[in-house]
């Protein structure tokens, strides 16, 4: 029986990519806490807000990810998807040197810091072309492991050049040449598995379906990080610090849920599965959003146990912070549902919204009970809106898809 055989076959792909997924984000968590502990909550501002900044230049990777996995579905070879992820690294790399100045000063931090967590991006690149190989061919299992290995590799370096004394760019550039490491072996891993012979898709993808993928990352990652960025600059130095941690919650939220994204987004890419993927995949996240929040409810007196009595007040707004990536959450769904199909148009609602949480932020916020309030509203409203019209698009699921 077909159905329940793909079924199985999901379920499973999403287990693996759970753990692996799991891992990584279990390391970036715990990454927070000795920062959090070690640089006192001035200096963690600066660490989240450098970190903000990276997974915003980090968008390139996620789109590169997402637009080779399309196009492995649809036939295209490993060698040319890889020429493809050079091209995009070498853009990445001249983007973020570029960038050091104007982030640093934006953020009030120091160059050589704002270097350190920016030269990551291009390195992400060159990992993220090997992660959309696995995942388009739906190699789970292998992908499970690269996805563990990066997050490991990027934290474990990093928080030992803080318990060494070293600021937040020294840990974070002592990341990127860990995440530049599990690159490489990522393309080891994929090689291993090129049994088949390749064949040549009729069109070659290039850098405009990157860059067409890239503007519907940047508006999704750009509305998880534009609130911890607008409280560095908005808030006081212990006030951001403060949300930084709150916001752990949001990241909690919003990438624990990731795996049903990347297991169903080849079904997403697939015409004939469309429909009914991107229905599984937006009542599962709902689903899990929904758990992610109470236990955030239920965990949250444990916050001044973990990192002590100076970050008290978060206590209370755990839950929202965890409301607002769970919203983020179904956003993505709907998101990577308009990649699947080439309907990028749909980032449109994104952008709007990312403006209106703007607005609010620097007009009427300025504490962080308000700050985590418009932030859920914003992400409640822009993750309804996209999700209804990505079930809309994507048609009437196929029967015994």
């Amino acid at each position: 029986m077909p159905r329940p055989a793909a079924t199985g076959s999901a379920v499973a792909g999403m287990t693996m990519v759970t753990v692996g997924a799991m891992t990584a984000n279990l390391a970036s968590y715990l990454l927070h806490l000795p920062a959090s502990r070690w640089l006192g909550p001035a200096g963690y501002g600066e660490f989240a807000s450098l970190l903000a900044a990276q997974l915003v230049l980090a968008v390139p990777a996620l789109a590169l990810q997402t637009v080779v996995a399309r196009e492995t579905v649809h036939g295209s070879g490993a060698a040319e998807l890889r020429r493809l992820g050079y091209r995009c690294a070498a853009l990445a790399a001249v983007l973020a040197v570029g960038l050091v100045p104007v982030v640093a000063w934006a953020l009030d931090t120091s160059v050589a810091g704002t270097f350190g967590s920016l030269v990551t991006a291009p390195l992400l690149v060159l990992l993220a072309a090997e992660q959309g190989l696995l995942q388009g061919r739906g190699r789970f299992a292998a992908l499970s492991v690269v996805l563990a290995a990066a997050g490991v590799a990027k934290v474990a370096p990093a928080v030992a050049v803080l318990a060494a004394g070293g600021g937040p760019g020294a840990a974070l550039l002592a990341g990127a040449v860990g995440t530049g490491i599990v690159a490489a072996v990522a393309a080891m891993i994929v090689g291993r598995g090129d049994a088949a012979p390749e064949r040549d898709s009729p069109s070659t993808p290039g850098i405009g379906a990157v860059l067409r993928a890239s503007q519907v990352q940047l508006a999704l990652i750009a509305m998880t990080s534009l609130d911890l960025l607008l409280a560095r600059m908005v808030l006081d130095a212990d006030a951001a610090g403060l949300y930084a941690l709150g916001a752990v919650a949001t990241k909690v939220a919003f990438w624990l849920p990731q795996a049903v994204g990347v297991v169903l987004y080849p079904q997403m890419a697939n015409p004939a599965r469309s429909g009914a993927a991107v229905r599984s995949a937006l009542t599962v996240l709902v689903g899990l959003g929904a758990v992610l929040v109470a236990g955030a409810a239920l965990c949250a007196p444990l916050v001044p146990l973990l990192v002590g009595d100076a970050y008290a007040p978060v206590q209370s707004l755990l839950w929202a912070f965890a409301l607002q990536g769970a919203c983020l959450a179904v956003l993505q769904g709907g998101l990577l549902s308009a990649i699947a199909s080439e309907r990028t148009s749909l980032a449109g609602v994104a952008w709007i919204g990312l403006a209106v949480e703007a607005v609010l932020m620097t007009t009427v916020a300025s504490t962080v009970q308000q700050f985590v309030a418009v932030a859920v509203a914003v992400a409640a409203v822009t993750a309804a809106v996209v999700a209804v019209l990505a079930v809309r698009a994507a048609g009437p699921a196929v029967r015994g898809a």
